[in-house]
């Protein structure tokens, strides 16, 4: 239960949720943090809270440096209850405490736990003195609720900016040159593709505002903290919400008898064959916030069904759902899939990409029953046109 400082007098105090699977449908298979970080000065301040479940290991964490009576300050950048689950007990620990929220924070706050707390509401460039140091607010709303708001203090050079920049890990280590670029990246863009990619216009509005900053460390509250490779993972925060992409394939894909599948990896070999990277996802063996990373850096994006009852089958119905929710824009899509005497598979899977604003180059395969040889030709054909397309750019 130690603290770990992550400067002179500002320390790590949150929890480790090694066993955690499950973040309201996205898989975390490495488990997660809750990163709250203890200021101990002329006044003392806490910057966020954990899940309600690991309250007892920050207290520990808090009260191994300080009385947690003694907070003065407790700053919430975000009302999800990851983050403030925990609030309401420690505010029995810090009964003087004044809670610091944006203006959607009080609401959503009161909402959440219908509680007369003494607030603090801030808006962007807002400013509280805590001694030698300056608590400076800066609005971010939709990165990625109404709420959210990052704390940046100059004195340190550091950045608090709640869920931006975060990743879903569970490790002893806290800082990223502790840790593997690789890995680190896979799972911030894991963290970027299910939960932020919606709100790239108000990603791209927050990047210009903390462009401004001079950041020499980001701690944010799921995952480790950026010292190192800050710098990259701004870089790739930047790609991603200008929604650019690389110039290679996914088919994501179900099949019923088989038919479907043949049509996939058909498609497979045509993109091989023009030389593009290309991976394949069976929809009954890859959950689909591990797809969304694929879509991330995709530039075409193959989804294909077989038809059941006038419709596509439920796992691709559930990530077409996904999908649209997610909103990834500037890709080439297409559609294909298998059928008995019905069909409408492929179409539905049409409309989801062009309502999304896709690009469909190309009329959807659907083949009736089993495909032959001929056929096989044909969609590994296409496939390679679809990878000849990719590489114009």
């Amino acid at each position: 239960m130690e603290p770990v400082a992550i400067t002179s007098g500002i320390y790590w105090v949150g929890g480790i949720d090694w066993d955690l699977r499950n973040f309201h449908g996205y898989l975390t298979q490495r488990g997660t943090t809750y990163n709250a970080y203890l200021i101990i000065g002329e006044k003392v301040v806490l910057i966020d809270t954990v899940k309600h479940y690991l309250f007892d290991e920050m207290l520990a964490r808090i009260r191994s440096l300080i009385d947690p009576s003694k907070i003065e300050y407790l700053v919430s950048n975000h009302v999800e209850m990851d983050h403030s689950g925990s609030l309401p007990k420690m505010l029995e620990h810090a009964p003087n405490a004044t809670v610091i929220t944006s203006p959607q924070g009080e609401k959503g706050l009161r909402r959440h736990y219908k509680q007369d707390w003494e607030m603090h509401v801030v808006k962007s460039g807002d400013t509280i003195s805590v001694g030698k140091r300056t608590l400076q607010f800066f609005l971010t709303p939709m990165v990625h609720w109404p709420d959210s708001m990052v704390t940046y203090i100059p004195e340190e050079k550091l950045l608090l900016p709640n869920d931006a920049f975060g990743q879903h890990i569970a490790t002893f280590e806290r800082f990223d040159d502790e840790a593997c670029w690789d890995i680190l990246h896979e799972e911030a863009a894991k963290y970027y593709a299910n939960i932020v990619l919606p709100y790239g216009e108000q990603v791209k509005k927050a990047l210009d505002a903390l462009a401004t900053l001079d950041i020499a460390m980001v701690a944010p509250s799921h995952g480790l903290i950026w010292r190192r490779y800050f710098p990259k993972i701004v870089e790739a925060y930047q790609r991603w919400s200008a929604h650019e992409t690389e110039n290679r394939a996914l088919i994501v894909y179900d099949t019923m008898w088989g038919s479907t599948e043949r049509l996939a990896y058909s498609l497979l070999e045509g993109f091989e064959k023009a030389g593009v990277p290309v991976t394949i996802r069976n929809l009954k063996t890859m959950h689909i916030s591990d797809i969304m990373t694929d879509v991330l850096h995709s530039k075409a994006v193959l989804i294909g069904s077989p038809t059941l009852n006038n419709g596509v089958l439920p796992t691709v119905g559930g990530f077409l759902t996904y999908l649209a929710g997610l909103r990834p824009r500037n890709r080439i899509g297409f559609a294909f899939g298998s059928y008995g005497w019905g069909g409408q598979a492929v179409k539905e899977i049409e409309t989801v990409m062009k309502n999304l604003g896709w690009r469909l180059p190309y009329e959807g395969i659907n083949v009736q029953y089993i495909p032959d040889e001929e056929q096989l030709l044909a969609v590994k054909e296409t496939g390679k046109k679809l990878g000849e397309l990719i590489k114009k750019g």
